[in-house]
C-alpha cells in the first residue's frame, strides 16, 4: 500500500474521506486502542453515573423543604425538619462533589497516558516506515500528526467522553425522576425539548466533514510554513515571495473556511439549546400553574420540576458541547491511525547474519531498481569492489549516483539482484546492522541542537578530549574551536550558528571518529572553498586508509587517486578504471573530464 496521491484542492494533499461512518468508526478504533485502560475507565464511567444520580436527589429533597416552609407560613415553622432536610441535601451535593473530582482525575489520568501512547507508537512507527512515504508526504504534514492531533486527542477526549456520560445519565435520570413526580408536567418538559434532540443530530451530520478538513488542511499548513521557513533564503533570493504568499493563502482560505463552518456549526448548538431550555421553564411554568390552581399538585412540585427542567436542559448543552469535541477527536484520530496504519519495513528481528571482522569486499550483481515499480532508474548494475579501496562513482545528475549508495545501506531494496558485503547477501543482514558497517559525510549537513562535542561524537561513547583535537586538526577545524568561548561545550543554535564550510567539516570530523570500515562521502567539500577543499582532502585520504570508500564526486578533480572509477549513464556502469585509464580510453569519462578542465 502506497501513500495516498496528494490531489487535494491547491494541490495540498488527499481530500477527507467523507463516509457516514468515519465517526463510529475512528471512536471504536481509539475504544480499542485504549482497551489497557478498560478497568479505571469503566469505573470512571460508574462514578460519573453515581455521582450524577446523587445529584438528582436533590430535587425531591428541595420539594419537600419547599413545602414545609410553604406550611410554616400559615401555622408553626418545622425548624428541626427543615435543617434535617437541608443537612442531607448539602451530604448528597458533597458526595457528588467528591465522585467527580474522582472522576475527572481519572479520565484526565486515561486520556493523558492515551496521547502519550499515541506519541511513543508514532515515534516508534516513525522509525519503522521505510524512505517512501516520506519522499511523498511533507515533513509539516508528519509533525502536525504528532503534536496537532495527538494534542486535540488529549485535551478533547477527557472532555467528551466524561461529558457525554454524565450528561446521558443526568438526562435519563432526570426523565426518570419527572415521570415519577408527575407525569403531565414530565411530558411537557419533554415535548417542549425533543426539537433540540433532532437540530442537534443535524448538525452533527453535517458538521463533522468541517472537523476532519480543517484537521487535514492544519496538517498542510504545517508542511507549507516549515518548508518557506527552512527554504526562506532561496525563497528570496529567486524571487518566490509572490507564489508563496498565493499558496499560503489558498492553504489559509481553506483552513479558514473548514475552520470556520465547524467552529460555527458546533458554536451554535449552546445557544440553541439554551433557548429550547428556557422555552422548557416557560412551559413547565404555565403547566405547573394550572395543575397548582386545581390542587392537583403542590408549590414544591413546581419548584422541583423547575430544577428537573434545568437538569434535563442541561446535558441536552453538554451533549452539544460533548459531540463538537468528540467530532475534533475522531477527525484527529483518524489522521494518527492513518499515519500507525501506513506499511512498515519487514521485520527482520529473526536475522541472525552479523559480520564481525569486515575486510569491506563489496560487490554488486546485476542490480536493478525503480523508486516506482513502472519506471525502472538502475538497469543490471555490476560491480567489483576490493577491499580498502577507494571507489569514485560519477556521472550527470540523475544517473542514479545517491541511489547505488542509498541501495547499498538497505535505504530502499533492490528490486532485482543482490548486493553483497564480504560475500554475504545485505538481504540477509538486519538493516540496523548493515547501517553499522558505515559511515556518511552527505553533501546535506546535518547537525542538531547541541554543543559541538554532541554533534561530531554523535550516538559514540567514550571519545577523549584528545581524539576530538586529533580529528578536528584533520579537518581543519580546531583552530575555530579554540577560539569560541566554550570551544567544545559550545552549544549550536537550532541554525548551527557555523558558516556552510564549518559544518561540513563537523559531518566530516562526525565520521573519523565513528571508525566504521565502510566509508560514503556524497559529494562532501561542495560547501567549502578551495583552500579548505585541499585540508579536508587530505583529511578524507587519511579518513579512507584502510578502509572501503564510496565517493561520489562532481568535482572529478577530487577523485584522481581513487583506484576504482564507475562511470554512470542512465542508470548502467558504462566504463570503469582509473582515472588514466579512461582518460585515455577517451570515452565518456574523458568528455565529462574535459568539460571541467583544460586538457593537458
Amino acid at each position: 500500500m502506497s501513500p495516498a496521491p496528494r490531489s487535494g484542492p491547491h494541490g495540498h494533499g488527499p481530500m477527507p474521506r467523507e463516509k457516514a461512518d468515519d465517526f463510529r468508526l475512528a471512536w471504536r478504533r481509539l475504544f480499542q486502542y485504549m482497551d489497557r485502560y478498560r478497568a479505571p475507565f469503566l469505573a470512571a464511567l460508574v462514578i460519573a453515573c453515581v455521582g450524577t444520580v446523587l445529584t438528582l436527589a436533590g430535587p425531591n429533597i428541595i420539594s419537600d423543604v419547599t413545602d414545609l416552609i410553604e406550611k410554616g407560613l400559615y401555622g408553626p415553622m418545622d425548624l428541626d425538619g427543615i435543617v434535617s432536610l437541608c443537612l442531607m441535601l448539602i451530604a448528597l451535593y458533597a458526595v457528588s462533589a467528591v465522585l467527580t473530582f474522582v472522576q475527572q482525575y481519572i479520565m484526565t489520568t486515561i486520556s493523558q497516558r492515551t496521547a502519550s501512547n499515541f506519541r511513543r507508537d508514532i515515534s516508534r512507527k516513525i522509525n519503522r516506515l521505510p524512505l517512501r512515504y516520506f519522499d511523498s508526504n511533507t515533513t509539516g504534514d508528519v509533525m502536525s500528526r504528532v503534536t496537532n492531533d495527538v494534542d486535540t486527542l488529549g485535551q478533547s477526549m477527557n472532555q467528551s467522553i466524561s461529558t457525554m456520560a454524565t450528561a446521558i445519565t443526568l438526562l435519563g435520570g432526570s426523565v426518570i425522576m419527572m415521570l415519577y413526580t408527575n407525569v403531565t408536567m414530565a411530558v411537557t418538559a419533554i415535548l417542549s425539548s425533543m426539537v433540540g434532540f433532532a437540530f442537534m443530530a443535524v448538525v452533527m451530520g453535517r458538521s463533522q466533514k468541517y472537523f476532519e478538513r480543517q484537521q487535514h488542511d492544519l496538517g498542510e499548513m504545517n508542511g507549507h510554513v516549515e518548508e518557506m521557513y527552512s527554504g526562506h533564503l532561496v525563497m528570496k533570493a529567486y524571487g518566490g515571495e509572490a507564489a508563496a504568499k498565493q499558496e499560503f493563502d489558498g492553504i489559509n482560505d481553506s483552513l479558514y473556511r473548514s475552520g470556520f463552518m465547524s467552529q460555527f456549526l458546533g458554536g451554535m448548538m449552546m445557544p440553541f439549546m439554551n433557548f429550547i431550555g428556557n422555552f422548557g421553564y416557560v412551559m413547565v411554568c404555565i403547566v405547573g400553574a394550572l395543575l397548582c390552581i386545581d390542587g392537583r399538585i403542590s408549590f414544591g412540585v413546581i419548584v422541583a420540576f423547575m430544577i428537573y427542567v434545568r437538569l434535563f436542559t442541561q446535558p441536552l448543552t453538554q451533549i452539544s458541547q460533548a459531540v463538537v469535541s468528540m467530532q475534533s477527536v475522531a477527525a484527529a484520530a483518524e489522521r494518527v491511525f492513518e499515519f500507525l496504519d501506513e506499511p512498515e519495513m519487514d521485520d527482520e528481528s529473526g536475522k541472525s547474519v552479523k559480520l564481525d571482522k569486515v575486510r569491506g569486499h563489496v560487490e554488486f550483481r546485476d542490480v536493478h531498481f525503480g523508486y516506482s515499480p513502472d519506471k525502472e532508474i538502475i538497469h543490471g548494475f555490476s560491480a567489483e569492489v576490493l577491499p580498502g579501496q577507494k571507489v569514485a562513482i560519477v556521472g550527470p545528475t540523475g544517473a542514479g549516483k545517491t541511489t547505488m549508495v542509498n541501495l547499498l545501506m538497505r535505504f530502499y531494496e533492490v528490486g532485482s539482484g543482490d548486493i553483497l558485503i564480504d560475500g554475504v547477501s545485505t538481504r540477509d543482514m538486519r538493516r540496523e546492522d548493515v547501517h553499522d558497517l558505515f559511515c556518511m559525510v552527505l553533501q546535506d549537513t546535518w547537525l542538531f541542537e547541541g554543543t559541538i562535542r554532541e554533534n561530531i561524537v554523535y550516538s559514540k561513547e567514550g571519545v577523549t578530549d584528545e581524539r576530538l583535537d586529533e580529528v578536528c586538526k584533520a579537518v581543519g577545524l580546531y583552530h575555530y574551536i579554540q577560539t569560541l568561548p566554550d570551544k567544545y561545550d559550545t552549544v549550536l543554535g537550532d541554525n548551527a550558528n557555523l558558516s556552510a564550510g564549518q559544518r561540513q567539516q563537523v559531518t566530516i570530523a562526525r565520521a573519523m571518529v565513528d571508525g566504521s570500515p565502510l566509508l560514503i562521502l556524497d559529494e562532501a567539500t561542495s560547501s567549502v572553498d578551495t583552500r579548505t577543499e585541499r585540508v579536508i582532502q587530505d583529511a578524507m585520504d587519511r579518513l579512507t586508509e584502510n578502509r572501503t570508500s564510496f565517493v561520489i564526486a562532481h568535482r572529478l578533480s577530487t577523485i584522481r587517486n581513487s583506484d576504482l572509477i564507475l562511470v554512470m549513464r542512465d542508470g548502467n556502469i558504462v566504463e570503469q578504471g582509473t582515472h588514466d585509464e579512461l582518460l585515455s580510453a577517451g570515452g565518456f569519462y574523458a568528455d565529462l573530464y574535459n568539460s571541467q578542465f583544460d586538457p593537458e
